[in-house]
């Protein structure tokens, strides 16, 4: 099946080449070019992007190599939707998946947070001594890395830098992975929320290292015979491969197979055992490293992965695009529109519905789908923070447009409404031509119910008045029976008592 996948590059002007460099989007599986964007040049890691989906047209973000502007294009448009001037020239730009905040950094380590949809600065700070050659958000969205010239790698709580009562706070990271000895250059977040995923961190001191946020551990180093430039991780975590600038490409799998109690082989995680944990590429079985090496013969600064997992593009300082067949490394194509230039950026996505010059397929009826379709609103970033428009905090929404044709999915026309309602809401049976015996009948059924229980309640209160009244009658009668031997008693101890007052009388007299 088709999926319709292309590829989005950016590239810029290498040491030889001249002129701006551009955006531009190709078919994954013929290598046409379907788009282009120009009069663009973004840096390594310097650009980002957002899908088109939930009915809005997504957009591209390009953070310019030699100024403090960002330009924004949208995949309806060829030409430059907005400029926007930032704080400071940046070293690094990062998207979170749902395009909801934007992050950039700096050559003296200092990042922004911003708001895409309203522009708001919501939080600028000092996060690294040296230049961050790196940011990356969670799959979730949950936490921001940043790795940089000092070698160190942060990790910062988005909630943390969001939250209003820590504003005049100084952020503090959640963690800080040190063991790098050289700058790092390639950071990639494993599948799942946030800390339960895992990272991974390339440096120029020939490593790449396996990270826990969990328990904010290294797991395992990987040590490699060049310094690694770029790094993609397989989505099922099973293998990644890094890229070096000579040209090498090695496959890590994460994997390896052994053999059982019963001579089955099974297979076990490699690594993990901590800091002591290092695993070096090539030293062991040479030949089967040999097998796992893809030679590109150029340098290499980009790579990613087809949405199947079954292909790798690698982006070089040339401007080539090479795809290889992961299973087999086999080199598929060659893409080299771009040659002369450095490609800075390279992802995968589905061809958007709203892609200029190419008409939706879905929207039957319709001249173009980018009517249909509007674009997600991105505001002017603000270049210094400002406590009254974060407190206001006006966000422009765009709602998707509904169909109101009685064709749409979303129609719900008159008939079907009374057809539901007399199956669901009244009796079962009772269809729109009988509803006035229906509630006929309802009514007399009531009143019967009503009739029996008041007889039951009649029957009811005469049992509880004749056991009311038993008892009265019983304690009445115990009540007398006790009175009268009281009365016995005291008048038997009245005559006792006048004897013995005459008989005390009469010794008084003698």
């Amino acid at each position: 099946m088709h999926l319709n996948e292309a590829v989005l590059c950016a590239t810029a002007p290498s040491v030889s080449g001249s002129g701006p460099g551009t955006f531009s989007l190709h078919d994954i599986q013929t290598g046409t070019s379907l788009a282009s964007w120009k009069q663009t040049s973004a840096g390594l890691h310097c650009a980002a992007a957002v899908q088109t989906r939930d009915g809005q047209g997504g957009f591209m973000l390009a953070a310019q190599q030699d100024k403090s502007i960002l330009n924004v294009y949208n995949y309806q448009k060829d030409q430059l939707a907005l400029k926007i001037v930032l704080p400071e020239k940046l070293s690094a730009l990062a998207m979170d998946p749902r395009g909801k905040y934007c992050a950039g950094a700096t050559a003296q380590g200092r990042i922004f947070l911003w708001e895409v949809a309203s522009g708001i600065m919501y939080n600028s700070w000092d996060a690294h001594y040296r230049q961050i050659n790196v940011l990356q958000f969670t799959h979730d969205g949950a936490a921001l890395l940043a790795g940089s010239e000092d070698s160190g790698v942060s990790i910062w709580s988005i909630p943390k830098l969001l939250d209003d009562a820590l504003q005049n706070e100084l952020p503090t990271p959640y963690c800080n992975f040190t063991d790098h000895t050289l700058p790092v250059t390639e950071i990639v977040c494993g599948v799942g929320s946030f800390p339960s995923c895992r990272i991974l961190t390339a440096s120029v001191d020939h490593t790449v290292k396996l990270w826990d946020p969990a328990s904010k551990a290294l797991l395992t180093t990987f040590y490699f015979p060049q310094p690694i430039s770029s790094v993609v991780w397989d989505p099922t975590e099973r293998l990644f491969f890094a890229a070096s600038a000579d040209g090498s490409i090695h496959q890590v799998n994460l994997f390896r197979q052994r053999e059982g109690k019963f001579s089955h082989p099974t297979m076990e995680a490699v690594g993990g055992a901590g800091v002591s944990d290092v695993i070096r590429i090539n030293d062991t079985e040479p030949s089967a490293s040999k097998k796992r090496l893809i030679s590109v013969g150029e340098p290499v600064t980009t790579m990613a992965m087809s949405l199947t997992s079954s292909m790798l593009l690698a982006g070089t300082a040339t401007g080539l695009i090479h795809v290889y067949d992961i299973a087999s490394h086999q080199l598929l194509r060659t893409l080299s529109s771009h040659k002369g230039m450095s490609i800075t950026h390279l992802a995968t996505m589905l061809r958007p519905p709203d892609l200029v010059g190419h008409i939706s397929l879905t929207s039957v009826g319709t001249n173009d789908a980018k009517e249909n379709i509007p674009v997600r609103h991105v505001a002017p970033f603000q270049r210094i923070r400002d406590a009254k428009a974060r407190e206001a905090h006006e966000v422009s929404l765009i709602l998707p447009q509904v169909e109101t044709t009685t064709s749409s999915v979303f129609s719900y026309s008159r008939e079907e409404m009374i057809r539901d309602h007399a199956f669901f809401v009244k009796p079962a049976g009772a269809g729109p031509e009988a509803t006035g015996v229906s509630l006929q009948s309802r009514v007399t059924e009531l009143e019967s119910e009503v009739t029996r229980l008041k007889e039951q309640l009649g029957k009811a209160k005469g049992i509880n008045d004749v056991m009311w009244d038993t008892v009265v009658q019983r304690l009445v009668a115990e009540g007398k029976e006790k009175g009268g031997q009281k009365g016995q008693e005291n008048g038997i101890a009245m005559d006792e008592d006048g004897a013995e007052g005459k008989r005390r009388r009469k010794r008084n007299r003698t």
